[in-house]
This record gives C-alpha cells, sequence and structure tokens, in this order.
C-alpha cells in the first residue's frame, strides 16, 4: 500500500490545518485525561497505583490514536486498511495478553470489593495444599504474600478471585484451640480440672479479654477426660499465643498434681491405649 492509494490528490491547506489542529487536541486532551484519572484513582477507595497506572496510560493512548485518526479523516485518508489492521492486532493483542487482561480485571475487582487487604493475613489454596501468609502488595498481575516460614507467594488475582480465599484476619480476632487430656484420679473431678485449665490460661499473654478463655468437654470415659480450650487473640499472635498455652496449662496441671497432656489443636495419640467399646 503506497501513499498515494491512502491520501487523494487535492488536499487543501484547511484540510492540513485541521488536521494538525486535531492531532494537537488530541494530544492535550490524552494528557489532561492522565492527570484526571491519575487524580479520580486517588479519590476511588481501593485502587492502587499500579492499576491506576495502567488506566491512566491506556485512556491517554486510546485518546491520542483517535486525535490521529481525526487528523487522518480530515486529509482525506482511507482509513479502511488502517481499521482492518488495527483490528488484527487487537485481537491478536488480546490473545496474547488474555490472562493478563484476566488477572487485571479479577485485581480490580478484589481491590474495589476490598476482599483483601495489605497486612491481612490469607489463606489461599496452592499446588501443593493450603499457602497461609501476610499480603504485602497489591499489584494488577498478583496478590503478594509472604508466609511464616520465610516464603513469598505470588498469587495470580484471576485465582483468588474463582478461588476460595479465606481472611483470617479482617475481624481484628482468631480463635484457637489447646485440647487437654487428662488421666482420670479419684477425688478430682472435672469441674476442678476445668477450673485449674481456666485459672491458667487467664494468664497466658497475648489472649484476648474480651472473649474470655472457654473449655469444652468433648469425651468422657473412665480413664481420662478431654476438654478443648478455646482462647481468642491477633489473628498474627496465633503460634506464640497456643505454645505459651501449652506450656503454661502444662505447667499448672502438673503442679495441681493432674497427669495430662495438653497439645495444640486436636492430638492424635491418645494418653493411654484405645479403649475397647
Amino acid at each position: 500500500m503506497s501513499l498515494d492509494d491512502l491520501f487523494p490528490s487535492g488536499i487543501t491547506t484547511w484540510q492540513v490545518v485541521l488536521a494538525i489542529l486535531s492531532v494537537v487536541v488530541g494530544w492535550v486532551t490524552s494528557h489532561f485525561a492522565h492527570r484526571a484519572v491519575l487524580k479520580l484513582a486517588a479519590r476511588t477507595r481501593g485502587i492502587s497505583d499500579s492499576v491506576a497506572q495502567l488506566a491512566a496510560r491506556v485512556t491517554q493512548y486510546t485518546l491520542l490514536l483517535v486525535g490521529i485518526g481525526i487528523g487522518l479523516a480530515f486529509l482525506g485518508a482511507n482509513v479502511q486498511p488502517l481499521l482492518a489492521m488495527t483490528a488484527i492486532a487487537v485481537v491478536v493483542l488480546f490473545l496474547v495478553l488474555r490472562g493478563v487482561a484476566d488477572n487485571f480485571a479479577a485485581g480490580v475487582l478484589l481491590q474495589s470489593r476490598q476482599s483483601v487487604k495489605i497486612g491481612e493475613q490469607i489463606c489461599v489454596e496452592g499446588p501443593d495444599g493450603a499457602i497461609r501468609g501476610v499480603v504485602r502488595e497489591l499489584t494488577g498481575r498478583s496478590v503478594i504474600i509472604s508466609t511464616a516460614d520465610g516464603r513469598t507467594a505470588h498469587v495470580p488475582n484471576a485465582l483468588l478471585l474463582a478461588g476460595v480465599l479465606l481472611n483470617e484476619s479482617r475481624h481484628g480476632a482468631r480463635r484457637s484451640t489447646v485440647e487437654i487430656r487428662a488421666a482420670r484420679a479419684e477425688g478430682r473431678d472435672l469441674e476442678s480440672l476445668i477450673a485449674v485449665v481456666l485459672d491458667a490460661a487467664g494468664e497466658i499473654d497475648g489472649v484476648h479479654r474480651n472473649e474470655h478463655p472457654q473449655v469444652l468437654t468433648t469425651s468422657v470415659s473412665p480413664t481420662r477426660w478431654i476438654l478443648s480450650l478455646q482462647l481468642w487473640h491477633h489473628p498474627l499472635r496465633g503460634g506464640a499465643v497456643v505454645s505459651d498455652a501449652v506450656r503454661q496449662v502444662a505447667a499448672a496441671l502438673d503442679a495441681a498434681g493432674i497427669t495430662a497432656v495438653v497439645v495444640a489443636g486436636r492430638g492424635e495419640n491418645p494418653l493411654v491405649a484405645a479403649e475397647q467399646i
């Protein structure tokens, strides 16, 4: 395709002037539109800087191309070949960047809905099981989280939007459970055992005072009691609180002369052999 095929003969001075003006107006408009989108994104809650920059650039380039297209129309250009080439380029770009576009759109939804925020602890499904960590950054492609064992995970936004997302710190508190398996002895009743456990739980550092520790009886047999101690604490201090609970409850039971096993969560190894039912 030559220039003679694109532009007809007999172009006037006014056509050239209008074409130049349209390009200039498109450039100026795109510049102010870029700034306007950034200001609007800054006032909109939940839009990250990366998303705002990408939206501003897309708006700027779109308006600039519109100005150039209008300028070519003023010159009487045959824009059909250009439109066909542009359509082909858009289709190819869409196929190449389809995954990026999906993650970008999912990122906009996640940030507008505020499903996750920086500093919150979340749990998502990973290739080798659940991934639990603290959100460090929200980008147009992924949510970056750091795990307790020092790993960094880049979770695609589309995966978070399509899968199950567990936010463990949105409400500011989380409950952990410590299991106590105590051997029954003559002269010791269940209520006195619960009292010892609650007294020890009241001294654990990091346990919330508004939600009092609670002891539930999960099993009673002729040889042992199994109790569950429920503790509320800060979402990011679960490991430290549970560790202190295990140590302090075990020490209190030992001081009271009670033979018991204290484990984090639900233990698997019983204090005595399995009973025959």
